[in-house]
């Protein structure tokens, strides 16, 4: 008994029992506010967590999207190189073949023109040349044509000619 005495007259003792008491008391009376306020946190987390996994879903199904799009952006740009590498051939068959085709009209041209300048040339020189033996046969018959005779074929000459034109 002479200690709980002593420890009754201690004040280091009412000191720690006034400080449970009041520990008890806070406990008490701050535990429900404490655990409220814990539950309200808990819940504010799992609301924030409910609506990272909703944006975690909607960036996944956006991703995919975007992933879809591309994948038919890239293959809308294959077609789009196919059809103008396409359009390019048949371009260039188009333009070889109308090259070719003007080169072969230009071919026969050139030598539809060689042949009538060949033509000229021999209609030339078979006139020159036509002239040429009439100016020799004048000139052999004047040397070789006494004046009588001479006289003799102009007037047969000019007779032959009456007789023509009319």
């Amino acid at each position: 008994m002479e200690f709980l005495t002593e420890l009754l007259a201690d004040g280091y003792t009412w000191y720690t029992l006034s400080f449970l008491i009041f520990a008890a008391i806070i406990i008490k009376v701050a535990s429900p506010i404490i655990t409220s306020g814990l539950d309200s946190r808990i819940e504010d987390i799992k609301k924030d967590l409910a609506e990272a996994e909703n944006l975690r879903v909607e960036a996944q199904e956006m991703l995919a999207q975007y992933q879809r799009k591309h994948r038919d952006a890239v293959q809308e740009s294959e077609k789009i190189i196919k059809t103008a590498r396409d359009n390019a051939e048949q371009f260039k068959a188009q333009a070889e073949a109308d090259l070719d085709e003007i080169m072969a009209r230009r071919e026969q041209q050139l030598e539809s023109r060689l042949q009538r300048m060949e033509q000229n040339a021999i209609s030339e020189i078979q006139a020159y040349a036509a002239d040429l033996a009439m100016n020799a046969a004048t000139q052999i018959i004047i040397d070789k044509l006494d004046k009588k005779t001479n006289s003799k074929l102009v007037g047969q000459s000019i007779e032959n000619i009456e007789a023509n034109i009319h």
